[in-house]
């Protein structure tokens, strides 16, 4: 296994200007971007959390109260606060306070922070296990998606938990070194609980690592062995105890007895100072069976505290109100899904969606190299289990397994047929730096062996004046779709489904989330008569109020129906056809003003009252 090896100055450097890069272009482009459903509820959420934070420092006393925290913290519950209070906070500093920017761009800076760390620690990590060239690619090639750069222009979760994700794996993994990195871990982890709910299922995948690394560590070390099975035994030992809990008292009195002074608390304050300090003195008879179980450690100590201080709403009620929390998504809404034709309305839904969907979305000449990537991986995995094939393969290292695990984590868990599917591809994104690894480990390969052959002729050719025309030939036609579809992120469809003219043919969900609408919006401002009321069909009454307030639509504008409006935008949606149909008897007509039609595509159709 490649280690836990630190990054080199130089590569620092690189993933620092990958950063930079990142942060840069999603900032310099954000303003053609329209607000979605989701966003204009977190760009007010964000606002009412930053005032909470001048009542705390204004009146503290007053500001700790469960009723004021309500009043603050009620809107949006169902979404940790960390993203939300740096959107608010951005918000009040950039905006509010000191004037620098519009409003959407100052919610928005903290989303383009931690999305441009993705290629940064794509870079990193992938130079570290597979080589420079491997890592620069998976880097470079990550916002070319069209769907995944659109998605990191917006004040929403998706992208910081695909960040967050990546940051705890690469942190795990420097772990295996470096006990710095084991704390950091936690802390990470922490964090990244208070961006997305995504997170929970990290120990699930993390944990398989670490135990084999123990375990393989150990195996003639028989004193550490029994310091690994007394640190197990207690995890085991706990997780018995809390289970027993549960049949006792049921799951309501469970949830109603758990308090501070109570034994749920008291087991969680035994696995924190008996793991911590068993992995201290097993540190003093083998470090490095220590160092691999100290991230778990960390992480189921400093996980839960980190995600209740974040949440101020949580501080007067944290049982019930995480337990509100975790019910929510547990038994989270089925949204109506155009799929190949059908209306997908409730589970089952089908096991192919998620790969079928990212094989559409992501460009072609992106996709190909990641499925090429991981199932040479898989078959070297596979093929290395046999004492046949075992030695036609390198076997792959406990790295390169890390790598390929998380490159499917996230489709595995969503392709469950009774996972909710909808929100296109976001719901997947920790999936896609990984993937895009591996994308350019088979890139890598391929440049390689044509070096080689090359060399016959041209003997002094070296690795990067082959790679950077493949890389070249390999980005430019993500790029051109890009460039084509922005900022239309949602329409975006790839070769294999024949653009987006073929993906409607395909019958798949055109767009989604309402932000293509903005392309409609300067005629409506031309048009629409003074004081009218106007349909912006699935646009959140919110994000009408966003788009005049950010200067987009006019101030003297009213928000209003299919029926009693003197406008109407309706954005194509298979499962909402009625309101066509609607808007065409009130308006007296099914004759379009105006619209936005990509590839002859219609998106948005405008109508306008006879």
């Amino acid at each position: 296994m490649t280690a836990g090896r630190a990054a080199t100055r130089e590569e620092r450097w690189l993933a620092l200007g990958l950063w930079v890069l990142g942060f840069v272009a999603l900032w310099a482009t954000e303003s053609a971007v329209g607000f979605t459903r989701d966003e204009s509820v977190y760009f007010y959420a964000g606002e009412s959390y930053a005032r909470w934070f001048q009542q705390l420092f204004h009146a503290p006393a007053r500001a700790l109260t469960d009723a004021a925290i309500v009043r603050a913290w009620d809107y949006n519950h169902e979404h940790p606060a960390l993203m939300k209070e740096l959107f608010g906070l951005s918000h009040l500093l950039f905006h509010d306070t000191l004037g620098w920017l519009r409003p959407a761009a100052a919610f928005r800076l903290p989303a383009f922070a931690l999305s441009a760390l993705v290629p940064a620690l794509t870079f990193l990590l992938g130079s570290a296990v597979y080589g420079r060239t491997a890592g620069l690619f998976a880097a470079l090639s990550f916002l070319l998606v069209p769907r995944q750069y659109f998605n990191a222009e917006l004040a929403c979760f998706d992208m910081p938990i695909a960040a967050m994700w990546l940051l705890v794996v690469y942190a795990f993994w420097r772990a295996l070194e470096d006990r710095n990195w084991g704390v950091l871990c936690g802390v990470f982890f922490g964090l990244a609980l208070c961006t997305k709910h995504n997170a929970l299922f990290l120990p699930f995948i993390l944990a398989p690592f670490a135990l084999w690394r123990a375990w393989t560590t150990t195996v003639d070390r028989p004193e550490a062995r029994v310091w690994l099975w007394r640190v197990l035994g207690l995890f085991v030992a706990v997780a018995v105890l809390y289970g027993l809990l549960v049949v006792s008292l049921g799951p309501d009195g469970f949830q109603r007895k758990f308090f501070l002074l109570s034994p749920h608390t008291l087991l969680f304050a035994v696995l924190a100072v008996g793991a911590l300090g068993m992995l201290h003195l097993q540190n003093e008879v083998h470090p490095p069976s220590a160092l691999a179980l100290l991230p778990l450690a960390t992480m189921a100590v400093f996980g839960p505290i980190i995600f209740y201080l974040h949440w101020p709403y949580l501080w007067h009620a944290p049982v019930d109100r995480t337990a509100w929390y975790l019910n929510f998504h547990a038994t989270h809404n089925h949204y109506t899904w155009f799929y190949l034709g059908k209306l997908l309305r409730e589970p089952p839904f089908p096991l192919e969606y998620v790969v079928v969907k990212t094989a559409l979305t992501v460009p072609t000449s992106l996709f190909v190299p990641m499925v090429t990537g991981w199932l040479a991986f898989a078959g070297r995995a596979v093929m290395s289990l046999f004492e046949r094939t075992k030695s036609l393969v390198r076997e792959p290292s406990l790295a390169e397994c890390l790598v390929g695990l998380n490159a499917v984590a996230s489709i595995l868990i969503i392709s469950h047929p009774q996972v909710p599917h909808f929100g296109g591809v976001k719901h997947w994104f920790p999936s896609m730096p990984f993937l895009g690894i591996l994308a350019g480990v088979a890139v890598t390969r391929g440049c390689e062996a044509l070096v080689e052959r090359l060399r016959v002729r041209w003997p002094r050719l070296s690795l990067a004046a082959v790679a950077a025309p493949v890389f070249t030939l390999l980005m430019l036609p993500a790029l051109i779709g890009l460039v084509r579809v922005f900022p239309y992120g949602t329409s975006f469809y790839s070769e294999l489904a024949g653009g987006l003219p073929g993906a409607a043919s395909l019958g798949m969900q055109r767009q989604f989330w309402s932000s293509n609408v903005t392309a409609v919006l300067p005629w409506i401002n031309e048009h629409a008569p003074r004081n009218g009321r106007v349909f912006l069909h699935e646009v959140h009454g919110l994000s009408f109020r966003d788009y005049q307030r950010n200067g987009m639509l006019r101030s003297d504008l009213q928000p209003g129906g299919p029926f009693d409006s003197d406008v109407a935008a309706y954005q194509y949606h298979q499962e909402f056809r009625e309101h066509e149909f609607n808007v065409w008897q009130a308006h007296g007509t099914r004759t379009p003003a105006t619209g936005l039609y990509l590839d002859e595509t219609p998106q948005i159709i405008v109508y306008q009252r006879r």
